[in-house]
């Protein structure tokens, strides 16, 4: 008799924060997988889609996307959009039956679904909390961190794109399930070290204090270099946050994006906050040399291919700027070490962990189903 089962998954019902970073490394992780037969019904929640993402979305094949705009779980209160998008993702499954679940958020791996469940734990809010205002999270996010909690019991597997996430993730709701690091990548032919200008860049909201770009806002004024922010300048409560030195490009596409990386000669992220970094590596993989933030997660995946200062230091961010500047020959070697540790983490890679991971999911899910006891009547 032949065997039925297979451990390679056909379909994926992944979700998909529209808001943030998610979005990118989703549509990304979906057309790495096209190779593999792999459909991916992406569910995107959070906010309507714009069009460059509608855009992005119907140009890979093996991609079906399910629109809402049901709030997310770090939100202010979620809780009834949480409870209807549930619904709304169990009826996704049953149209479209999965191999596998893969949740981009927490909270609804509790849900009854037929299919095992990958929680990739991208970011959340204790953690954010702690790295950005130095304290614990206050008593009103409770309720969220309960739901992060169960939703984390509940999962077959969890993911995460750093050590120092995945220990975060530890530390703030208890002991994990299986769980695993399985770091970002991006296609790296879409990126190019071209012929460099003396130009500084930074990718972000301006008001942010985890990506805290303004502290590069208000050193830039004393910098020889210009300095350029792709980034929505405008806090969602109305309030600008314009600065004279800084060049505002706005709320780019990545088509329009990527030139600006292909021109700079540094790239700057002063966080104290990042799980990873998208935009990190998409301007390490256009050979800009990379000022960071000192923070865990920066250094575990640059390790010594990038400068680090401390977020709340803006001397030593000048400082750094400006030996830079002054230096072309270390400009230059940094930019190259950048780019050649940033071909560490491609998008085949990504998914080639990822598809290891689905599989062993599937098997585990197989032989428990084999193990089920059969009455024959």
């Amino acid at each position: 008799m032949d065997n039925v089962y297979s451990d390679i998954p056909q379909r994926i019902l992944m979700t998909a924060d529209s808001i943030g970073g998610v979005w990118t490394y989703a549509l990304e992780l979906a057309s790495a997988l096209a190779p593999s037969g792999v459909e991916v019904i992406l569910a995107s929640m959070g906010s309507r889609l714009d069009r460059h993402q509608v855009r992005q979305a119907s140009s890979i094949p093996n991609v079906e996307v399910f629109e809402s705009s049901f709030k997310l779980e770090w939100m202010k209160e979620p809780w009834r959009d949480l409870s209807l998008a549930g619904d709304w993702l169990l009826d996704l499954e049953t149209r479209h039956p999965a191999d596998i679940i893969h949740l981009n958020g927490y909270a609804h791996a509790v849900l009854p679904w037929r299919a095992p469940v990958l929680v990739a734990g991208h970011s959340c809010i204790l953690s954010w909390w702690r790295a950005v205002k130095g304290v614990d999270a206050p008593q009103s996010f409770h309720r969220y961190s309960e739901a992060v909690r169960m939703g984390i019991s509940a999962a077959q597997l969890i993911v995460a794109p750093s050590q120092a996430m995945l220990s975060a993730l530890s530390r703030h709701y208890g002991p994990l399930p299986d769980s695993m690091v399985i770091y970002n990548g991006r296609n790296p032919v879409r990126f190019t070290s071209g012929r460099k200008e003396n130009l500084i860049l930074s990718a972000g909201r301006l008001w942010d204090e985890a990506k805290n770009i303004g502290s590069l806002a208000e050193i830039a004024h004393e910098l020889s270099w210009p300095v350029y922010v792709a980034g929505e300048s405008k806090h969602p409560d109305g309030i600008n946050f314009a600065h004279e030195k800084v060049n505002l490009l706005g709320s780019l596409s990545m088509d329009e994006l990527v030139p600006w990386f292909t021109r700079a000669a540094i790239y700057v992220l002063p966080a104290r906050y990042e799980p990873f970094g998208l935009s990190v590596l998409e301007a390490a993989l256009s050979g800009c040399a990379l000022v960071l933030g000192d923070i865990p997660s920066l250094r575990e995946i640059w390790q010594k291919d990038a400068v680090y200062v401390s977020p709340d230091d803006t001397t030593g961010i000048l400082d750094a700027l400006n030996k830079l500047i002054t230096d072309q020959a270390q400009l230059t070697h940094l930019g190259r070490r950048a780019r050649l540790r940033a071909l560490n983490f491609d998008h085949q890679t990504m998914a080639r962990h990822y598809l290891s991971a689905y599989s062993n999911l599937i098997r585990k899910q197989q032989h428990n189903v084999r193990a089920q006891p059969v009455c024959i009547s």
